[in-house]
Formats: structure tokens, C-alpha cells, sequence
């Protein structure tokens, strides 16, 4: 037996490389990220020729993954939770196409919001779509999951979501790998037209969908990864799903719950092993990490007048992530000690790195805009969202990736001129060129900050889809060549940079600058690399 210690997110690369993966499609977004990292920097992966590169965006990542999984590969779609927005469109459609070759997307939920706009819950979407969902509570099982989730995939012919949360993504364990498996040979489907949605041939399709739900629903019912386990005191049930299955055990030493519980770690929901809880005990307390879905389904699922207890009824907080207290406190258990923190801790905001290029262009725009009444800037995702908080408090918006755009457009189609966006080079890339696109067409008049610092810095400096084609880009979409500009953002041109920046905001039109400048900490990296080199 191999042994490896991995993280929640290297256990998954690890085991989707085990299984014989073609290819993994993603884009950078915590906590997921070090997914496809791992499999960039796994010997395995390179020596498979695994695909591993990253996409423009999560919808064209899952698109990409559908293609391979037509041509009879396994094939592993990563992102986070509101990366799934972004892929919801093929998502939803590939549970009515089917897979051929394995298809798993993996969608890393962030409860607390760590480093998200939200707290969704991904299980939801595979609800929605009639998917298997696996919900690992370990890195073994995260592990053990990838094998079994494409067996799953192709023994139906359905693709399978796996959902973890911020904490068994980040945090490390040792897990018992196996022999890796040979990749599929390239086999198309029998059927010529399983992927084209005409209505005609979507409606049949979505028959077959509903057709298996019922083996599905057998599948969950006798899954290695649900488990019943018998308890003396009758009076309470727990249903308790992923993640939080630890925090239970460690309220009870040695792991000995004294009620009957069911651990949930892939659905559908096992209607039967539900039943005979409900049969057993007095009430039910349902643990789970994220939204309610669980406790929601309980009624619809058993329509009983059993009491059942959690988020809903406030034993639980409905908001943030679980941890073993607020487990201890909902099933009336004594608080364990945490130790305060010292207080030689002092909080550290975050904020932008010292000589970051950002940093010089807020402060340009700042100026430029002071002439003018405040809540004119409108942004979205990525170190510049920084740009918020103080000193700079420059921007008014972070809603999603992309939307610096269209909210500029919305606003000054409202009549607030001027009205301008502030975007990264990859956030750019990822969702903004429509937005250009919208402006252009309506000869809006805004003007548009495209922040290129050459990389995608926020998530750890991964590969921009814009490095050295911003402009071109812009051209393509029909901004005016001549009120395209580029600055480079120092505190020795600001005055020429606020010169600039004044022009195109005056201008009745679309108009983009270019504040072009590497970011300080991939610069950084990059002479480290160069000294070792020589």
C-alpha cells in the first residue's frame, strides 16, 4: 500500500489521475484551484499527457470536458461554488445529453465566505440537474470517490457531481492511493444524436434521464459511502452529511455515538435508510455543511409529523461554517476549550501587496475622478476588488466576475455620467468581452480600466487567456483604435496617467485603458527563479 499526505483538493486530482482522466478543464477560483495545480505538477499526469490547462472561464471548461467525454474519455471539470453559475448552461444540458466518457465536476463550496460574494450550496445544482452527487467527508474518501464516481458515470451514462467545502479542500491527510488505471480508448457514442438538444430528440433524452433516477436512488441506497450506524438511546436520530461527520465523532470520544445516525456522503437522498431513523427515534437533528437541503428534503421525502431539528428550527446557525462546537451546542453537549488567541495576534486586513501596479492606478483614478460626485466606478473580481477598502475606497461594485462592465453600461445608460468600469486582464477574458461588446453596440458612454498585470494574481499567479492580446481584443470588438490607451501605472507618470485617464473620461463614446504593469509578486518569483538558474 502507497501512502500519500495530501490536501482535500490534491486527493482528487490524485485519484481522477488513478482513474485514468484525458483531461481536467478549470478556472482558478479558491477553494479549488489546487486541483488542477496538482495535476500540472504531477509526474503522472505529464507522462499520461493529461490535459491540463487552464480554460477562459468555468462554462468553457465544462463545455471543453463534454467534448472529451463524447470522444470516450474520462475527463474532470473543476471550480468553485459561483464558478457553477457560470458553467450552469452546459451543466444542466449534459445531465440530458449524458456522458460517455466518465464526466465528474467537481465544484468547491466556500461556507463562511472565506473568499467568496456567497455561501450557495452546489448540491442544490446536482438536485436540480438529477445528477449523483458525492460528498466526501475525508481526503480518502475524496480519494476513493474520483474511482468510483467514473465507474458511476459511464455504468449510467450520466455526469456526476462532487461537492466538498473549503475545509476538507485545505487541509491535509494521509490517503492510500492505488494502481492507476489506463486511460479510455477514443469511442464516440452508438447513438449519432445523443448530444444534439432539438426538442424532439432533448424530450427523449430527458426520459432517459428520469428512467435511471430509480437506479440511482438503489445506487445511493446501497452505497459503500452511506452508512447506518446503530445507537442504545432512541430518543434523537442524526442524519449527517460530508464534512461534518467529523465534527460529530469529535464530540464523542473514541468515536461511540450513544443515537442511531446515517452518514450521507452520496446521493440521491437514501429514502429507505431515512425511514427506518424515523421509525427508530423520537426526533431527528440533521448536520450538514451549507444550505438546509437535507433537512428541506426530509418532509418530501417521508411526509411524517416527525420533529426534525437543525438549520431551520435555529439549532443550527443558518449562516457560516460548521465546526465542532456549534455541533456540541445543537445536541446539547458541553463546549470543548479553545484556546483564546493571544494577544499578540493583531488583525491583518487584507490589502494590496506593497508596489503592486494597482495600487498606483487607483490613486490615478482618484484624482481624475474628483472633479466628480462619489459612486461612479463600477468592478468586480480579483486583487483589485481591494481597491474598496482603504486608503484607496475607489470602487462602488463587486458582484461577479465580469460585471464591472455591464453595471457601468446600466448606470450610464441610467443617466450617472460618467460612469466607469474597473476589470482585470483575466477577469477581463473570463467574462468581460460581451460586456465591451453590449457598450460598443450602444456607443455607451464609459470608459473601461482593463488592469493587466500579466497573470491571474489573485488565485496564485496562474496563467491570463489576455497576456499580449488586450488590445487586439478590443479592436476586435469595434472599440475605436484611437481611444484605446496604455498606461504604465508609477507614481512617476501619475500626473500624465491622470491626463490621460481625464481625456477618455470626457469622451461621449466607449473608451479602454490599458494600466499595464507585471504584478510585484510573480515579478518577485521570477528573479528568485533567475538567481537559482545561474
Amino acid at each position: 500500500m502507497k501512502k500519500l499526505l495530501l490536501l482535500g483538493d490534491e486527493a482528487i486530482a490524485q485519484g481522477a489521475i488513478d482513474s485514468g482522466i484525458s483531461g481536467i478543464y478549470a478556472y482558478p477560483g479558491t477553494p479549488s484551484t489546487e486541483i488542477m495545480e496538482y495535476v500540472q505538477h504531477s509526474k503522472a499526469g505529464r507522462e499520461g499527457q493529461v490535459h491540463c490547462k487552464w480554460s477562459a472561464n468555468e462554462k468553457t471548461a465544462m463545455e471543453t470536458a463534454l467534448g472529451m467525454s463524447y470522444a470516450g474519455k474520462r475527463a474532470l471539470v473543476c471550480m468553485k461554488h459561483v464558478g457553477l453559475n457560470v458553467a450552469a448552461d452546459p451543466f444542466m444540458c449534459s445531465a440530458i445529453t449524458g456522458a460517455n466518457g466518465g464526466l465528474i465536476i467537481a465544484s468547491a463550496d466556500d461556507p463562511s465566505m472565506h473568499s467568496s460574494q456567497n455561501e450557495q450550496d452546489s448540491r442544490f445544482y446536482g438536485k436540480f440537474a438529477m445528477v449523483p452527487i458525492l460528498e466526501p467527508s475525508d481526503q480518502q474518501e475524496a480519494y476513493d470517490m474520483m474511482h468510483y464516481g467514473y465507474d458511476l458515470s459511464e455504468k449510467y451514462h450520466v455526469p456526476v457531481l462532487l461537492r466538498i467545502t473549503t475545509r476538507l479542500a485545505h487541509s491535509r491527510s494521509a490517503v492510500i492511493v492505488k494502481e492507476p488505471k489506463a486511460q479510455n480508448s477514443i469511442n464516440t457514442p452508438q447513438d449519432s444524436i445523443q448530444y444534439v438538444l432539438l426538442p424532439s430528440n432533448a424530450r427523449k433524452r430527458y426520459k432517459t434521464l428520469l428512467g435511471i433516477q430509480s437506479a440511482l436512488e438503489k445506487e445511493s441506497e446501497n452505497s459503500g459511502f452511506n452508512k447506518y450506524i446503530e445507537g442504545k438511546d432512541k430518543s434523537l436520530g442524526i442524519i449527517v452529511s460530508g464534512i461534518a461527520y467529523n465534527y460529530l465523532l469529535e464530540n464523542y470520544d473514541g468515536g461511540e455515538i450513544p443515537f442511531p445516525f446515517i452518514k450521507i456522503s452520496h446521493y440521491p437522498l437514501p429514502k429507505n435508510m431515512f425511514e427506518r431513523l424515523c421509525d427508530e427515534c423520537n426526533e431527528i437533528m440533521v448536520i450538514e455543511e451549507g444550505y438546509p437541503l437535507i433537512e428541506e428534503s426530509l418532509s418530501g421525502l417521508l411526509g411524517r409529523g416527525v420533529k426534525v431539528r437543525g438549520r431551520f428550527d435555529g439549532s443550527i446557525p443558518r449562516d457560516g461554517e460548521l465546526n465542532p462546537n456549534i455541533v456540541a451546542q445543537a445536541l446539547g453537549l458541553e463546549n470543548k476549550a479553545i484556546n483564546p488567541i493571544s494577544d499578540y495576534v493583531v488583525s491583518r486586513p487584507p490589502s494590496l501587496c506593497n508596489g503592486c501596479p494597482h495600487a498606483d492606478t487607483f490613486m490615478a483614478i482618484n484624482e481624475a475622478m474628483s472633479v466628480y460626485s462619489k459612486g461612479r466606478v463600477l468592478s468586480d473580481i480579483g486583487c483589485y476588488t481591494l481597491g474598496a477598502l482603504p486608503p484607496y475606497q475607489s470602487i462602488n461594485s463587486c458582484v461577479d466576475m465580469g460585471a464591472s462592465i455591464t453595471m457601468a453600461k446600466g448606470a450610464a445608460d441610467a443617466g450617472l455620467l460618467p460612469s466607469i468600469s474597473v476589470i482585470g486582464d483575466s477577469t477581463f477574458t473570463h467574462s468581460g468581452i460581451t460586456g465591451l461588446l453590449d457598450a460598443v453596440n450602444d456607443k455607451s458612454p464609459i470608459t473601461v480600466f482593463i488592469l493587466d498585470n500579466y497573470t491571474t494574481a489573485m488565485t496564485g499567479g496562474q496563467f491570463s487567456p489576455a497576456n499580449g492580446r488586450i488590445e487586439d481584443i478590443c479592436k476586435g470588438v469595434g472599440v475605436e483604435e484611437e481611444h484605446i490607451r496604455i498606461i504604465e501605472p508609477l507614481k512617476k507618470n501619475h500626473s500624465e496617467n491622470v491626463r490621460i485617464m481625464k481625456e477618455e473620461i470626457a469622451y461621449q463614446g466607449v473608451s479602454v485603458i490599458i494600466p499595464r504593469r507585471e504584478c510585484v509578486v510573480t515579478l518577485t518569483q521570477k528573479s528568485k527563479e533567475k538567481k537559482k538558474a545561474k
